[in-house]
């Protein structure tokens, strides 16, 4: 055997033994985050009491974790539904449920851009019992309709849940992160969250 074959040898020895490990790790990460995944889209309905009118009361209601991301959003809808009678309220329930990372400038501006002209009714659309027809009047105790899909959780530390409205054809969108040294999760996209739905039935004047 030659010295070039001797050095092909160990080479495709090294090549073995390093990358056939790795590659068997990535198989086995991507069939666990499969695993994980629903296979097809699943619905979860949170139930909140009441509504919390601030960060203390909401901390302190029974229903309240950050270890669950559907608890997250649903808590998300009600911290919104704060914005129009109360804007600081809001702003520091957000910022419990946004975690290491408060609200932005930016952020703050596309709230109040999005509550403006009486839009208070796309938060509200989130509770069941609201319908255009009923002017988004939600029925008690607060529920929220979120549904997780087969691809939510495809970028490791998120997960991508979906809103229901009562004013829209179809579901609305939310990104939350997880905070890996404490399981926690928290909001982190949710321009979708306030997206145009349909008016109610009382500013329609067409109805």
């Amino acid at each position: 055997m030659g010295l070039f074959d001797s050095i092909k040898r160990q080479a495709e020895s090294l090549l073995r033994n390093e990358v056939a490990p790795a590659a068997k790790t990535a198989l086995n990460n991507a069939g666990q985050k499969a695993a994980n995944a629903p296979s097809s889209a699943k619905t979860t309905v949170i139930t909140l009491s009441s509504l919390p009118q601030n960060a203390d009361e909401m901390r302190a209601m029974p229903e309240f974790t950050l270890g669950d991301p559907f608890t997250v959003l649903a808590f998300s809808v009600a911290a919104m539904n704060r914005y129009p009678t109360d804007r600081e309220a809001c702003r520091e329930m957000l910022n419990v449920l946004k975690g290491p990372e408060p609200l932005t400038q930016r952020e703050l501006q596309f709230i109040n851009d999005r509550f403006m002209d009486g839009r208070d009714y796309v938060a509200r659309s989130y509770f069941g019992g609201t319908s255009p027809e009923n002017d988004y009047t939600p029925s008690q105790p607060y529920t929220v309709k979120i549904t997780e899909q087969f691809n939510s959780r495809e970028n490791e530390g998120y997960i991508k849940l979906f809103l229901t409205s009562s004013g829209a054809d179809s579901i609305r969108p939310v990104t939350l992160r997880n905070k890996a040294s404490t399981g926690e999760w928290f909001l982190w996209e949710f321009d979708g969250m306030l997206s145009s739905i349909r008016i109610p039935k009382s500013a329609d004047k067409w109805a």
